[in-house]
């Protein structure tokens, strides 16, 4: 699809600032880290980006360093600050990341009363969202306040009422909640409202209380939802649309370095296919390459690649 036919895709949610341990151990003990940027929804806002996608970041940022640091990072990255307010009334959010040589790393939130949390249905009624066709929300944002859950809520209404395509992806993150069950219930009320939901296979179980990638999927199809892509890690990915449904196998990863942003980058894979026409099965395909590409890397989304990058990878058959 030629860009100038494509639609633009917005994003909601909170970028911080992310300070990676350079040595391992736990967080406390940790004299160097280095800085970035991250947050879930704006990984996938700069793997859109670096696909040739126009990608709004809809959020608010603090008037401090750590805001200004996000606002030079997205206009790097080609992201679009026009759904972005900076307020001097809050601080930006900020994380730590410990560094692991086996299995998922240690994570601590500076987040509780940011700039972002207090995103407010208000601020949602203000947005100009002209020439938006794709809405994409992700489960973390809901979590962070009661504002920014009914903002979500908002902004997907808003969504829908101008036929925008949503893609929900819960990403759970337990320790926002206040327990397991409110979680499942907000989240499983989001993804109803959604055109496409995005659970990896251990998500869906908590979701669902279906053992089956088919048995997830089942799920959102009887709750109104057209098409559902269950992330199966290692295995690959399962889709299931219009009655249809298969599997894509994973793309074969020669090291992992670093697992984290590996959903975002394969969010980003599938969104953007979508966007561009293609299948439901294309779509988790270029997901899995993504991924895979991504869990190469050290950081949240420097290793997100872009379409001549992306299309390299594909040809040799392993990244």
């Amino acid at each position: 699809m030629p860009e100038e036919e494509r639609g633009k895709i917005v994003l909601v949610g909170e970028p911080m600032g992310l300070f990676i341990a350079e040595e391992t151990g736990e967080l406390e003990d940790v004299e160097h880290f280095s800085a970035a940027v991250a947050g879930a929804e704006y990984n996938v806002a700069v793997g859109l980006s670096r696909l040739g996608h126009t990608a709004l970041y809809c959020t608010r940022l603090g008037n401090d360093p750590m805001g200004k640091r996000i606002l030079k990072s997205m206009a790097s990255n080609g992201v679009s600050d026009d759904l972005v307010t900076v307020t001097d009334d809050a601080v930006t959010g900020f994380m730590l990341k410990g560094k692991t040589d086996v299995g998922d790393p240690k994570i601590a939130y500076f987040r509780r009363g940011s700039a972002a949390s207090q995103l407010s249905t208000h601020d949602i009624d203000k947005l100009d969202l002209c020439g938006c066709d794709f809405l994409h929300v992700t489960g973390i944002f809901p979590a962070v306040s009661k504002s920014a859950l009914e903002a979500v809520k908002r902004l997907m209404a808003r969504a829908k009422a101008l036929d925008m395509f949503v893609s929900f992806d819960p990403n759970l993150r337990p320790q926002l909640w206040r327990d397991e069950k409110e979680m499942v219930r907000t989240l499983n009320s989001l993804a109803q409202d959604a055109d496409l939901v995005l659970p990896g296979l251990g998500e869906g179980k908590i979701l669902t209380k279906r053992d089956t990638a088919a048995g997830i999927a089942e799920y959102y199809h009887e709750r109104g939802v057209d098409s559902v892509i269950v992330k199966l890690g290692a295995d690959g990915a399962y889709w299931s649309t219009g009655g249809e449904h298969g599997t894509v196998p994973a793309f074969p990863v020669k090291k992992i370095v670093d697992t984290v942003g590996a959903g975002d980058g394969f969010a980003a894979g599938v969104i953007s296919a979508v966007a561009e026409g293609l299948s439901l099965s294309e779509a988790a395909a270029r997901g899995t390459v993504i991924g895979s590409i991504q869990i190469t890397h050290q950081g949240d989304n420097e290793g997100l690649p872009t379409k001549e990058e992306l299309e390299a990878v594909i040809q040799v058959g392993i990244v």
